[in-house]
Parts: structure tokens; C-alpha cells; sequence
């Protein structure tokens, strides 16, 4: 089942316990980005209200005793889009609350789908389409018999990962 944006914001507004986000593809096209990309790309300085609304959403949830939690699947070189990620995004989210992790694959044998998805309170999943060159198709709604193989992929993926703060590529 195809799922709004409002649909999808309605799930991070009721999640009880936690809310993990996979990550899995080295470019996102996302128009609310493409500015501060362009920006970064530039060698601008990071503006102070850069990610303000989700770093607002995650420092909620946080001291609501929810967790939130996420793992970006990353190759090396490193894409544009993943080093403005590490430069302007992560430490952000990380310094909100939000518990991110790495998973480095350049030299892995270690076989993931590229499938995104946010995974909430254990029992909801909800995929994020993307087309080959990073931009949101469509999000879906995962049936409830296939909940085992999203929480097997973010196990094994999390057995793997480091904290952001850890990781030196």
C-alpha cells in the first residue's frame, strides 16, 4: 500500500518506542537539500538553522524516552552527497539525540539490499522508493508477514555498523 507524506508523518508522530531508518544508497536527490548541496559543494559555512525541523523532531522523540536510530550504508570514494551527510548532517543529529551509525561496504562481502526503509516500534515498515539517481519515487507501506526480513537486515546491518563518531574511513 502506497503511503502519503502525511501518512508517513503521522507514523513518526505515533511510534511509542523507537524508530530506525536504513539507509542504503550513496546519492539522494531530495529538493529540500539541493541548496545547501550546492552550498556545501561551495565551500560555504553550514547555516545555523541547517536541518533545524528534524533535529527538532529527534531532540522531541528523544525526551519523550523514544529512541531514534539510524544506519547509512556508505562506499568508498565517498559520493558528494555522502561527504556533505558527514560534514553538515550527521553531527547534527547525532548532537539531537539521534543514534547513527556506519556501515562501511567498500570492502565488504557483506550482501544488503538497496532498499531504504524506517522501521517503527518493531512492528511497521514503511519503504522509501528511490530511482536510480536519488530521488523519492514513492513510499509504501510493508506487509506485516514480511516484518522478519527488515528486522533480520537492520540486525545484521547494526552487527556491522560503528557510531558515527567512530568511524574513520
Amino acid at each position: 500500500m502506497l503511503l502519503s507524506s502525511e501518512e508517513l508523518g503521522a507514523l513518526f508522530r505515533d511510534f511509542e518506542r523507537s524508530a530506525f531508518r536504513m539507509e542504503t544508497h550513496q546519492t539522494y536527490t531530495m529538493p529540500s537539500e539541493q541548496a545547501g548541496l550546492q552550498r556545501f559543494l561551495a565551500g560555504e559555512p553550514k547555516p545555523d538553522e541547517h536541518n533545524a525541523g528534524w533535529t527538532a523532531t529527534v531532540r522531541a522523540n528523544v525526551a519523550a524516552g523514544k529512541t531514534m536510530q539510524r544506519l547509512k550504508v556508505v562506499r568508498r570514494p565517498f559520493t558528494d552527497y555522502t561527504r556533505f551527510l558527514f560534514a553538515w548532517a550527521i553531527p547534527g543529529n547525532v548532537d539531537a539525540g539521534e543514534d547513527y551509525r556506519i556501515l562501511d561496504l567498500t570492502d565488504s562481502a557483506m550482501h544488503l539490499p538497496e532498499q531504504d526503509f524506517w522501521l517503527f516500534d518493531d512492528t511497521t515498515v514503511a519503504l522509501l522508493n528511490f530511482t536510480e539517481d536519488g530521488v523519492l519515487r514513492d513510499r509504501e507501506l510493508v506487509d506485516a508477514s514480511e516484518l522478519d526480513t527488515y528486522r533480520r537486515w537492520r540486525d545484521l546491518a547494526l552487527a556491522e555498523a560503528v557510531p558515527f563518531g567512530e568511524y574513520r574511513p
